[in-house]
């Protein structure tokens, strides 16, 4: 669109199905580069991806040419069905329903590529659940306990 100009930065969160740990290490990059090809072929920057074996993070500069629900449907389909060719887990791969989107400053973009690309150890003191509650709360989000990222009980 001639005449539209944006910074638009959205930090994307997604789990695994029942946040089982399905994201091995053996594929886990292939993965990552599949995502970001996803972004970038529909004219989006990704800026840095990481996660855990059951959860990603990603970051990317949003043009406004498709709604942030309609691109994080599209990612999750694909990759799922991606997974799912590849025969990388037993029985049919799936995210967990919804997402988690956060927008954040130019100026911020450096501490959140540190906290996407240090999950780990992020995560040896806080487990998913936990720090991304406390996502919602910093960024003053209603959420329903019921439908946070929770494993299967």
């Amino acid at each position: 669109m001639a005449n539209t100009y944006t910074q638009i930065h959205i930090h994307g969160v997604f789990a695994v199905q029942n946040r089982l740990s399905l994201i091995t290490e053996s594929w886990r990059e292939k993965l990552y580069k599949y995502i970001t090809g996803i972004v970038q072929n529909h004219g989006h920057k990704m800026l840095q991806i990481g996660g855990m074996p059951d959860h990603i993070h990603i970051l990317f500069g949003m043009r406004p040419m498709e709604s942030l629900s309609d691109l994080m449907k599209v990612i999750k389909g694909e990759s799922s069905e991606w997974i799912n060719k590849q025969r990388f887990v037993m029985g049919r791969f799936s995210w967990q329903e919804g997402y988690g989107a956060f927008s954040y400053s130019k100026s911020q973009l450096g501490d959140v590529v540190r906290y996407i690309a240090n999950q780990p150890e992020h995560h040896k003191k806080r487990d998913m659940v936990t720090e991304y509650v406390e996502f919602l709360k910093h960024f003053d989000v209603e959420y329903n306990e019921k439908y946070v990222f929770k494993r299967v009980e």
